[in-house]
């Protein structure tokens, strides 16, 4: 018959999901339909083409009857067993088994083979689907070469021609759809890890943005807490020294009120100490180094405030630096400056000394500064302005009004150096401060 030269012809539509989610509904409903539609249009031909052979037409419509309870009962009234691959395995085989008796039977019923491949495309699961599909493609060529004489060479030789047409495409297809189904799997899952590498990137940067905000707020009150810190130390090394020198001379000037030289003596010493205390204000206030050390090295400016101080206290004051000198860091000779300055104060006010001797010791990785007076001394562990072996007590300072240890310490620890204090009564006091010694310009 005619309609037996050309039967299984390609399919025109395949399905990637077994739910049909991706497809719209008219054409879920079409395919689902088509092996219905084709069961029919191949009963009708059978029954038009066997109406005289009563015993093979009751086979061939046994077998379609089959192939659509089939259907029926395994997939289109059963759609969670679309999602369970092994029963959709176990459906596409027995269809295409009954497909291939029929197609024996009669080659007209290749023209079923659109459905076949949709079942298979649609249901079975990788590498599943090469075999199914590989077996579908035998089914159709056997339909399409049912004239072809098999028992001759050349009948073969143009079946397995046929086998190869059908098979080599349609395995390939197969293998293409699924390579391009993984690879859009993995797409999908490269944009989601990127997705979920995002947000922990903002969340990240959220914190980051957090904490920057809080190391900014922290470094703005250590700022503030350095800079209150810095001025407490500079008021007490010029403005509170100097107010006590000129209450000191003042003093004396009140009591040498019948002698007309002292008294001048004494006014013009209190005179020049408030010049001298305003003008290290201004330069405090404007973070500047102190005068002394503007135009001369430690040294020759330990030597000037010592004699400057033991001009005014009548205390003699001798100045020894041993070793090599050379250049600090400012903020080590400001430190080593301020301390001579307030262990002289200190000696002015309580020791009743009657010399002091400071010594400036350049050594190869630290300079010390002592400064040693002969003066009543006193009890480390008793005196809260002074603290125990040395150490200044924050609260016996403030109780008692000294800031002095606490500036001297702070300044010295601030550069990573040691402070010590020494006496005990009546052997006077020692005051050691030792600093890296560190060029200029080089961070210690």
């Amino acid at each position: 018959m005619s309609s037996a030269k050309s039967p299984g012809a390609m399919p025109t539509v395949v399905l990637s999901d077994p739910t049909l989610g991706t497809i719209p509904t008219w054409r879920q409903r079409i395919l689902i339909a088509l092996p219905y539609v084709l069961l029919v249009f191949l009963v009708i031909v059978t029954v038009s083409s066997k109406h005289s052979a009563w015993g093979s037409l009751r086979i061939d419509l046994a077998l379609c009857a089959l192939a659509a309870a089939w259907i029926l009962g395994m997939f289109t009234l059963n759609r969670a067993w679309r999602q369970r691959p092994r029963i959709m395995a176990v459906f596409v085989a027995g269809l295409i088994a009954v497909f291939a008796v029929l197609v024996v039977r009669d080659p007209w019923f290749g023209f079923f083979t659109p459905a076949a491949y949709v079942y298979t495309f649609a249901l079975l699961r990788w590498p599943l689907q090469l075999p199914g599909v590989a077996a579908v493609a035998v089914v159709a060529a056997t339909a399409q070469t049912s004239t072809a004489d098999k028992a001759t060479a050349g009948g073969l030789a143009i079946y397995a021609a046929a086998i190869v047409i059908n098979v080599v495409p349609m395995c390939g297809l197969a293998w293409f759809m699924w390579n391009n189904q993984t690879w859009h799997v993995r797409r999908g899952q490269i944009i989601e890890e990127l997705s979920e590498a995002n947000r922990k990137l903002e969340a990240t940067l959220a914190e980051n943005a957090g904490l920057h905000e809080q190391l900014l707020t922290q470094a703005r009150e250590a700022g503030m807490l350095d800079e209150r810190q810095r001025m407490a130390r500079e008021i007490h090394d010029t403005l509170a020294q100097g107010l006590t020198g000129i209450i000191t001379q003042l003093q004396a000037a009140e009591q040498a009120s019948q002698d007309p030289a002292g008294w001048r003596r004494h006014v013009t010493a209190a005179t020049s100490l408030a010049r001298e205390s305003l003008g290290e204000a201004r330069r405090s206030v404007h973070a500047l180094r102190p005068q002394p050390l503007e135009t001369a090295r430690l040294s020759d400016a330990l030597a000037d405030v010592a004699g400057r101080w033991s001009a005014l206290h009548g205390i003699e004051a001798q100045v020894t630096t041993t070793g090599s000198a050379r250049p600090l860091q400012p903020d080590a000779e400001l430190a080593l400056l301020r301390t001579a300055q307030e262990a002289l104060a200190n000696v002015a006010k309580h020791a009743r000394a009657s010399r002091v001797g400071l010594t400036l010791s350049y050594m190869d990785h630290e300079v010390a500064l002592d400064v040693r007076d002969d003066g009543q001394g006193f009890d480390p562990a008793q005196d809260g302005d002074r603290g125990v072996n040395g150490t200044a007590d924050s609260r016996g300072a403030a109780g008692s009004g000294g800031f002095g240890l606490i500036a001297m310490r702070q300044r010295i620890e601030g550069l990573k150096g040691t402070l010590q204090v020494e006496s005990y009564p009546g052997g006077g006091t020692a005051v050691s401060a030792c600093v890296p010694a560190a060029p200029e310009g080089i961070p210690a």
